[in-house]
């Protein structure tokens, strides 16, 4: 850290080499899409927001992707990363690019992380300064703490200083990320309302240095889970301060099936993991998810949803888990009990209910297309046997 220009090494020294060499799990954005981000820089000719990587055209073209030509003539199909409502895309990059703080709100598992850190990484070329946000997240977990080796021998001075998320966004120029801000107690949350208004951190223990001002590229994206509603409810002072943003679930099945597979063939390749991905078996996964979220099938009958999240990345959990079932104990073909072992396990480990309302789906709607559809309806209404 240079503590008067206020540069902080943010850890991003890996190459897209290293990564291929590395086989890292799970790379950050900015690492993990390098290749896209500096080709949409290079081509990038429109209007861009002070210390902004890309312009906000740039940024949308990045995380919903399409075919970019360059000034020179060279293109790239950049890739869709969030399948989702282009137009919230659009206001959520408007409400950054006007310095407001962005609020992404939604049920679980329905990319809200994966977009707060695609924006980080387009708009700043750094998506890790992060909060997590939990019961147990403390004041100097977001603004700063001390090196108290160094406060003892040298006292209060900038080199004993231990910036957080907030310092490092606010001297450096770029977003700061609260996951799941609504876990935290209401007094950290707080803390953030001076900041946003004023955009200045103050230091006592610096004295006249003390007072961080701002840098143009600045902001926050919070996410919050609408099942923690309640828990630690954010208040109106802070609310004002954040323009909300909601992330609705996947409706589409087709759509949904292409996540599973797409996901799926991400992790498969970071677990060095060669077994072809089924998209039947994503298809027939997508269909259960979506009936179950949304309480009805898609012949109109009605069913009981089951209280645990069935969101699309619990979809790809379950789905992986099978596919990583046929790579290590099976011939490399997914097999449908294990689905079914594998779903059960993911509905009901909150509530037992659930266990009932899963069953009820297989003697009602699985028991349907299989007499309708055949094929792998019948072989999955076949591992109903297995819910107990």
């Amino acid at each position: 850290m240079n503590a008067l220009k206020g540069e902080y090494d943010l850890g991003l020294t890996i190459s897209y080499k290293d990564i291929m060499e590395q086989h890292l799990i799970k790379p950050p954005v900015e690492i993990r899409y390098a290749q896209e981000l500096d080709f949409l820089s290079r081509a990038d000719t429109g209007k861009r927001p002070e210390n902004w990587k890309l312009s906000p055209k740039a940024v949308r073209t990045f995380i919903i992707g399409g075919r970019v030509i360059a000034p020179d003539g060279s293109c790239m199909d950049i890739s869709r990363k969030f399948y989702g409502n282009d137009a919230l895309v659009e206001r959520c990059i408007i409400t950054l690019a006007g310095n407001r703080g962005l609020m992404l709100v939604g049920e679980p598992g329905t990319a809200k992380t994966m977009l707060s850190e695609l924006l980080s990484a387009a708009a700043c070329g750094c998506s890790t300064n992060t909060v997590q946000g939990t019961a147990g997240t403390t004041e100097d977990m977001i603004k700063y703490s001390w090196n108290y080796a160094l406060l003892i021998s040298k006292g209060p001075c900038r080199e004993a200083l231990v910036p957080a998320p907030l310092l490092i966004g606010m001297e450096s120029g770029i977003f700061a990320r609260f996951e799941e801000i609504t876990r935290t107690p209401a007094e950290i949350q707080d803390s953030l309302i001076s900041v946003m208004s004023d955009q200045i951190l103050n230091i006592p223990e610096l004295g006249e240095e003390g007072l961080i001002l701002a840098r143009p590229g600045f902001n926050i994206i919070g996410t919050a889970n609408t099942r923690d509603k309640g828990v630690n409810e954010m208040s109106g002072a802070l609310k004002r301060r954040f323009n909300f943003e909601t992330v609705a679930p996947v409706r589409d099945v087709k759509l949904e099936t292409q996540i599973i597979l797409r996901e799926a063939n991400d992790l498969a390749r970071a677990g060095h993991i060669d077994c072809p991905v089924d998209k039947d078996v994503a298809e027939l996964l997508a269909i259960t998810y979506h009936e179950l979220r949304e309480g009805t099938t898609a012949e109109g009958t009605l069913i009981d949803k089951p209280a645990a999240v069935m969101s699309t990345a619990e979809a790809v959990s379950v789905y992986f888990q099978t596919l990583c079932h046929a790579w290590y104990y099976g011939n490399g073909r997914m097999e449908l009990p294990v689905l079914t072992e594998n779903l059960l396990g993911a509905v009901c480990k909150e509530n037992q209910d659930d266990l009932e309302k899963l069953r009820s789906y297989f003697n009602t709607a699985v028991k349907q297309k299989s007499t309708r559809e055949g094929g792998i309806w019948t072989d999955y209404y076949k591992t109903s046997s297995l819910l107990h």
